[in-house]
């Protein structure tokens, strides 16, 4: 692929990225769809290369010895994945899950390696997200140890909104998470997530519908974690 094909896509890594940066390295990517709950890469699998989401719903899921399904992220349009693998050279440490129809753009393993090492905005964009992520899992394995699963459920949906720019009142998260997903998330399972979004809606503080979220008090959501 040309370089102009692929920023042609519009993809966040390679934002601010020019033809001339890439003209060196060769590209080599295909894009493929998957249908909805097809597995892009399983867990312990063997693949190196670096996906991006052009369009779809994506879920990145770790399966426990007992069969328990732990949700870690839901992935943005033009979100890249895959790239730990591709840098260490190791199996895959989670399994990503179309949650709807999806395309993906395939780049090959050495194709990012020569990115990575070649192109200082690339690489110190990859390097921040992935101590972002870091910072991310050391907060939900706090909270996880210290907050409630009512808690755990405010804080969920607080970061959710403003993730979504949805943290006033009246905001409405559309396609929003279900409760069992939710549950995969926040180290829980869907029936005590489902009662503590039932008490968030009979006071008040949100009104939930099938995978649709308004937000009524926000104010409160902060509260119930003081």
């Amino acid at each position: 692929m040309k370089p102009q094909e692929l920023l042609h896509y519009n993809l966040p890594l390679f934002s601010g990225v020019t033809v001339e940066d890439l003209a060196d390295i060769p590209l080599v990517l295909t894009e493929k769809t998957f249908s909805a709950w097809q597995t892009i890469f399983d867990q312990d699998d063997n693949s190196h290369d670096v996906y991006f989401l052009l369009y779809g719903s994506l879920l990145a899921v770790f399966w426990t010895s007992d069969g328990r399904e732990i949700v870690f992220s839901r992935f943005a349009i033009g979100a890249h994945f895959g790239e730990l693998a591709a840098l260490d050279g190791t199996s895959r440490s989670l399994a990503t899950v179309a949650k709807t129809e999806t395309k993906v753009l395939i780049l090959k393993r050495d194709s990012f390696l020569r990115l990575f090492n070649e192109v200082p905005l690339i690489r110190d964009r990859i390097t921040r997200q992935m101590v972002a992520r870091i910072r991310t899992l050391t907060e939900r394995n706090m909270e996880m140890t210290t907050l409630s699963v009512e808690q755990r459920v405010s804080t969920y949906l607080l970061r959710l909104a403003a993730e979504h720019g949805k943290l006033c009142v009246g905001a409405i998260i559309e396609n929003a998470p279900t409760h069992a997903e939710i549950a995969g998330t926040i180290g829980a399972n869907r029936e005590m997530v489902s009662r503590s979004i039932s008490k968030l809606s009979k006071r008040g503080v949100i009104k939930a519908a099938r995978q649709r979220i308004e937000i009524l008090d926000p104010a409160a959501l902060s509260e119930d974690l003081s």
